[in-house]
């Protein structure tokens, strides 16, 4: 079992930034694709960014290239969602999800490919 704790959301202003946190305990943390998705209101959960174990393959939806980057510390067990340029459309809750693997560059993008999930964290663009 692999479990996720989210953090870092908010309240913020359009064009204004924010940097969510994923800390991951249980297992050994450089063996999962790690990925964040979001659940606006009403909508499905969609696929946001993904990084592969090593952290060298990244993978982003086209709405946020350019806007957000996500990267990650294996040695703190934790993947990073830095989010600039906010717009109102980014308004969702925001998970992060966990995936073993033995692929160094694996980055899903599916629901489906990851087995664990946060709890997930509010994020709200709004002047």
């Amino acid at each position: 079992q692999v479990q996720l704790v989210e953090s870092g959301g908010g309240l913020v202003q359009p064009g204004g930034s924010l940097r969510l946190s994923c800390e991951a305990s249980g297992r050994t943390f450089s063996n999962y694709a790690m990925g964040w998705f979001r659940q606006a209101p009403g909508k499905e959960r969609d696929f946001v960014a993904a990084i592969a174990k090593g952290g060298k393959v990244t993978l982003y939806v086209d709405s946020v290239k350019g806007r957000f980057t996500i990267s990650r510390d294996n040695a703190k067990n934790t993947v990073y969602l830095q989010m600039n340029s906010l717009r109102p459309e980014d308004t969702a809750v925001y998970f992060c999800a966990a995936q073993r693997t033995a692929t160094s560059n694996y980055t899903p993008r599916g629901r489906g490919d990851y087995n664990y999930w946060g709890q997930g964290t509010q994020v709200t663009v709004s002047s």
